[in-house]
């Protein structure tokens, strides 16, 4: 089945028009929706449209009020929606170009695809897509559609460019209402360098595929064994969250991110002579002479020095 274009015109940038048409990028994942059921009846559960002391209505009777006070509307109807509606221009103008690192993450919403209408206009595109790719720049402009106006970003994209729908400011907390309650203490050395090993570690390439919604498989297979289970029966099945512990809240920080980047937090060395030990290995050593430095009792010295002859006469 051909995708239906979201959007259909030209995008302009001073004297050049360039026709193309914009497809949505993304597409709803799975999703499993119920209806509210009767169960002695095992009817579905209607609902029907009342107003306070009048009953069921038509649905002609029924506009679209706006709250001025309470218990007081404006009332509108279609008509009158429909004629404030933003005309959806066949132009989109980019009116400025910025690094993509200036806009925030929090900004996008939506992306989309963007193709050359024909074969005349490809020319036109291709300029315009790398030169945004040469200069590192997203263009910016406003696009009128279905009623709205939208803020969008255009960057290249491949072969081809894509469109971002932008939320405006006033549709965007302000991240330092959140943060303002944590310190400006740096991190020990020893655990940012473990952490950082740690990181390393699990580093790959970004593939979409391997992750999945276990929420939504978990659920098909509930649905299948109720579907095949006789009379009715109740399922319930205890789901384990990956990496669950029990314990509280306090962690050592330290042995929780020695255990996580393996062998006691050490990494293995180099072989060749005169080679530096690896950062997690000098973390760990660092985090042992702290420990052992803190208990002042001989004993504690005797057992600490063990493990080095052990190795000297190995």
């Amino acid at each position: 089945m051909v995708a239906r274009a979201y959007w259909q015109g030209q995008i302009k940038l001073a004297l050049v028009s360039i026709p193309v048409e914009v497809y949505p990028a993304t597409r709803s994942g799975a999703a499993i929706s119920f209806h509210q059921i009767h169960e002695p009846s095992g009817k579905r559960i209607r609902y029907e449209k009342v107003a306070p002391g009048v009953g069921p209505v038509d649905r002609d009777e029924i506009m679209k009020g706006f709250e001025v006070s309470k218990g007081s509307y404006v009332l509108l109807d279609e008509d009158e929606i429909e004629a404030v509606r933003i005309e959806s221009r066949k132009t989109l103008e980019l009116v400025q170009f910025v690094e993509a690192s200036e806009i925030d993450v929090l900004y996008y919403e939506k992306p989309y695809f963007i193709v050359p209408a024909d074969d005349l206009a490809e020319e036109a595109y291709v300029v315009l897509r790398d030169a945004l790719r040469q200069t590192r720049r997203v263009g910016l402009g406003q696009l009128s559609v279905r009623g709205r106006e939208r803020l969008v970003s255009i960057k290249p994209c491949g072969r081809g460019m894509v469109m971002e729908v932008l939320r405006y400011a006033d549709e965007v907390h302000k991240a330092q209402g959140y943060f303002r309650e944590i310190g400006e203490a740096t991190p020990q050395e020893d655990l940012l360098d473990l952490a950082v090993t740690l990181i390393e570690k699990k580093s790959a390439p970004f593939k979409p595929a391997e992750f999945h919604d276990r929420y939504i498989d978990a659920l098909e297979r509930l649905i299948e064994k109720k579907r095949k289970a006789k009379g009715g029966k109740r399922i319930l099945e205890d789901v384990e969250e990956p990496g669950q512990q029990g314990g509280g809240n306090v962690i050592d920080l330290m042995a929780a991110l020695k255990k996580s980047v393996g062998s006691g937090g050490r990494t293995p060395e180099r072989s060749s002579s005169g080679t530096k030990e690896s950062t997690a290995s000098r973390s760990a050593k660092s985090a042992s002479a702290k420990s052992g430095s803190g208990k002042a009792s001989s004993g504690g010295t005797k057992r600490a020095a063990a493990p080095a002859r052990r190795r000297k006469s190995a």
